[in-house]
């Protein structure tokens, strides 16, 4: 189990102003998980490859096609200000003054 010390220096850590009542809830809580990591650390996973899965492998994205694009006339039409066939927009940085 952790200790008052421990609990406190971890929420000094992560900048947690914690009461008294909160660092022994959290003392327990942690403890807790902790415990249930070290059950898990317990297990032989020797015989289980590290890229191992309950599911098959599947990818749930299309295959990537190659299409025709819009042609710029069409592409174009839809823009509030052209010049020289590319989209205008306004200038974000003023370099000049």
């Amino acid at each position: 189990m952790l200790t008052l010390e421990q609990v406190t220096h971890i929420a000094h850590l992560a900048r947690l102003k914690l009461s008294d009542e909160e660092i022994e809830t959290y003392r327990r809580q942690l403890s807790a998980v902790l415990d249930h990591f070290a059950q898990l650390q317990a297990l032989d996973t020797s015989g289980i490859p590290p890229t191992s899965s309950v599911l098959p492998p599947r990818s749930v994205l299309r295959d990537d096609e190659p299409r025709p694009g819009l042609d710029t006339t069409t592409l174009l039409r839809t823009a509030p200000d052209t010049e020289a066939d590319q989209f205008k927009v306004p200038p974000i940085l003023d370099v000049g003054g």
